[in-house]
């Protein structure tokens, strides 16, 4: 009874290591994480691409409502995979940052020191009682002196710097699909359909237009997200376009973005 009570106090303490050195609460949280619809990052020689699977759970939601990709500020967007209630408010935090940074600096946040507050906010959650970690990856990219650069956040609150990278369900195919496919200085639409590729790994092949974000940032036009029509004639010059509408309604039950669950009782565990 004493050893089943010791391994509880590892399991449901965020502030106890267990004899092994780990924190089981900020484990649970990666598996959040890997539970979350894909996204992907790619990094060009004039800008970063982000792409997420947007796929909505039933033909009566609106798609607009799926939030994956996100401007945190002119110079930076950000994409998430794992609980949306909690990527919202590390979204939120971000802006706050960004514009902080503007006022007090009178210039745009570096994306690494962005990235860096980020990852300092979601580590305190790592180390005080009464909360949990942030069941959210997400994928910082922005434009820093000229130079774009890409960054991922982990639940334990690590930054790390990425020339491509995939995040959420199927993170480790994906990623072999980015090392064998990518190429350092490609250019930006080329990398677009690089990330499309590969979202298109997990999903048979065929992708929907609705079914997927894209956001683009540049040195010249700052964040952007592509509309409908363009994902569509991109996706059609790739041979990705899904032949079948329906193929949008098969979202499984990932329990990531657009999870309602998460959303109704996560809140108060958000600060």
């Amino acid at each position: 009874m004493q050893g089943q009570s010791q391994q509880q106090a590892y399991d449901r303490g965020i502030t106890i290591f267990s004899p092994d050195g780990r924190l089981y609460q900020v484990e649970y949280a990666r598996e959040a994480v890997k539970r979350g619809t894909a996204s992907v990052g790619v990094r060009a020689e004039d800008g970063v691409v982000l792409a997420a699977d947007k796929r909505a759970r039933s033909p009566l939601m609106e798609p607009a409502s799926i939030e994956k990709l996100h401007k945190a500020d002119d110079h930076v967007g950000v994409a998430s995979a794992g609980h949306v209630a909690d990527a919202r408010q590390l979204i939120d935090f971000a802006r706050r940052q960004a514009q902080v940074n503007r006022l007090r600096y009178g210039e745009a946040v570096g994306i690494e020191t962005l990235t860096k507050n980020i990852t300092d906010h979601i580590q305190q959650y790592t180390q005080v009682g009464g909360a949990r970690p942030f069941g959210v990856a997400l994928i910082v990219g922005g434009i820093e002196n000229g130079e774009p650069r890409l960054f991922e956040t982990d639940p334990s609150g690590t930054p790390y710097e990425w020339q491509a990278l995939s995040i959420g369900s199927d993170r480790s195919d994906l990623r072999d699909y980015l090392e064998s496919e990518y190429e350092e200085g490609i250019a930006t639409d080329e990398a677009v359909g690089l990330a499309l590729d590969t979202l298109a790994q997990s999903n048979d092949g065929e992708l929907s237009p609705e079914g997927v974000g894209v956001a683009t940032v540049t040195v010249d036009e700052g964040y952007t997200e592509r509309s409908v029509d363009e994902i569509e004639a991109i996706l059609d010059d790739h041979d990705l376009l899904a032949t079948e509408e329906a193929d949008a309604e098969d979202a499984e039950a990932d329990g990531d973005d657009a999870d309602d669950d998460a959303e109704d009782a996560d809140e108060d565990a958000d600060a």
